[in-house]
């Protein structure tokens, strides 16, 4: 077998501007890299936190009608926050906290399109 990595994970978004100002106010990510296709037909941007290399791709369809389906939406991308209280004092006001889980000491945000986003303080996980 070969050495594998993660190189990223792919969400397909509705509304590109809107998640993109999401991801940066929300949890800092910045764009990397966008590819646009020749005729228009679709957008991906590369997100990164400027720190292990990992990218959130964020795609786009031109000719995609209405929201995706998440289905039970059980699937999650999980960041750590160095300042977690300043973290959901953040989400608590931009008004995405969609869960909590005090015993664990988690929550997780909803993005635009409803893709859920687990937080979780620095040095736990």
């Amino acid at each position: 077998m070969g050495n594998f990595k993660f190189v990223h994970n792919n969400f397909n978004v509705v509304d590109l501007e809107k998640s993109l100002a999401f991801y940066e106010q929300a949890l800092d990510l910045k764009e990397t890299k966008r590819i646009n296709a020749e005729d228009g037909s679709f957008i991906i941007v590369y997100l990164s936190d400027g720190g292990n290399g990992h990218l959130l791709e964020l795609t786009w369809l031109r000719d995609w009608e209405g929201n995706y389906n998440l289905g039970d939406n059980e699937f999650h991308l999980a960041f750590t926050a160095q300042d977690y209280e300043a973290a959901h004092k953040l989400h608590e006001e931009m008004g995405c906290i969609c869960y909590e889980n005090e015993e664990m000491g988690i929550y997780f945000i909803e993005d635009p399109d409803g893709y859920w986003l687990e937080v979780i303080p620095a040095g736990k996980y």
